[in-house]
């Protein structure tokens, strides 16, 4: 298990460290809800510094890219981010992740720790027709995400960029926190706004103490994994492992808007047949009409007890109070309004399929 530049730290701090995608990452500090009420009413930050980061550089690098992900990577100008998939040869996905342009010819992709190494083989075979320059910056490089609605207000004093003035999915490089040339990206995994930084490992000690100061007269608290998953599930974020994975295809779980069939991409022609055909069976977002909690794995079921598919991610919602989750039915189970019943243990619960997201701000 690898530690994160700021394991010592999140261990000072008294948070519950779980190994995760083979890191001991911290899952909470002060408990799930108040962590996840934070990020919603103020702002928190996350130490995500295991994900990944590769550097993909020269004259091939935007048709390297058009190769092997899903969305377009021909309209980023020079400091928009993209939000794009790893297509496989067999209707699933390597890999979601997001890709920045950096420079001309110089993009950065952010992907799933998880997912590093497989990811980085499979770019890797398909830079054998391009050429392109790759870098595995993984080891290098941290990731702080501070999200919520004070997040602009709370951080400002730490850098001279406006950062009200980053459009979602923008970034800017510059200073912040004492540090030069950071990625300041409006993005995150939250949907409560907010930025994500990007460091190397030498710098992010100071980065997250500065932004603990800074953010203390605004209420900021460090928040761990667990709140990161209820707080990106609210809004109908899809989770690698989860509700997408090697099996899952684009079109199934609904990111046909990062699909686009205007370039040749891997099995694009199989995705594009997928999509004219419609597929068999849909990603939908439920939520509980009684008491019970939805979980990864449990059953769903129609009125008279046959399974029509199974849930892929579920909690209870902090922010709702109520039972929400994703899952994947047979297409002709996933028109809103559609009730359907999840097995929980030895009791079918009703449900209604539900448009997301399930927060509404």
């Amino acid at each position: 298990m690898k530690n994160t530049a700021l394991s010592h730290i999140h261990e000072s701090l008294g948070a519950k460290m779980v190994p995760f995608a083979g890191f001991i990452m911290p899952v909470q500090y002060e408990g799930v809800t108040k962590e996840h009420n934070t990020v919603r009413e103020s702002v928190g930050v996350f130490d995500v510094s295991h994900m990944g980061e590769f550097l993909v550089e020269g004259e091939t690098a935007l048709a390297l890219l058009q190769k092997v992900t899903s969305n377009d990577v021909a309209k980023l100008d020079i400091g928009d981010a993209q939000y794009s998939c790893l297509t496989n040869e067999n209707n699933g996905i390597v890999d979601d992740l997001i890709c920045y342009r950096i420079k001309e010819n110089t993009y950065l992709l952010v992907v799933n720790a998880s997912n590093i190494e497989k990811d980085w083989n499979w770019i890797t075979h398909y830079n054998s027709e391009f050429g392109a320059t790759l870098k595995n910056l993984s080891d290098d490089y941290s990731l702080l995400a501070i999200q919520g609605p004070k997040a602009v207000e709370a951080m400002q004093s730490l850098s001279s960029l406006d950062l009200a003035k980053i459009p979602f999915y923008k970034f800017k490089i510059g200073d912040f926190a004492g540090i030069e040339h950071v990625i300041i990206s409006a993005t995150g995994y939250t949907g409560s706004g907010g930025f994500e930084i990007y460091c190397k490992n030498t710098e992010v000690v100071q980065i997250w103490n500065k932004v603990l100061e800074a953010g203390s007269k605004f209420g900021i608290k460090p928040i761990g994994l667990a709140a990161r998953d209820t707080l990106r599930l609210e809004m109908g974020y899809c989770l690698y492992g989860n509700d997408i994975d090697d099996t899952t295809s684009p079109i199934q779980a609904g990111l046909g808007w990062i699909t686009k069939f205007t370039k040749d991409f891997v099995n694009h022609e199989a995705l594009a047949k997928e999509k004219a055909e419609k597929p068999l069976k849909r990603l939908i977002a439920f939520q509980i009409n009684d008491k019970g909690i939805p979980r990864q794995g449990y059953d769903i079921v129609d009125k008279d007890g046959n399974t029509i598919g199974n849930v892929t991610s579920g909690t209870m919602s902090p922010s709702l109070g109520k039972g929400i989750g994703l899952g994947y039915v047979q297409s002709s189970f996933a028109k809103l309004g559609t009730e359907i019943y999840i097995q929980v243990r030895k009791k079918a619960i009703l449900a209604t399929v539900v448009k997301l997201p399930f927060y509404k701000n």
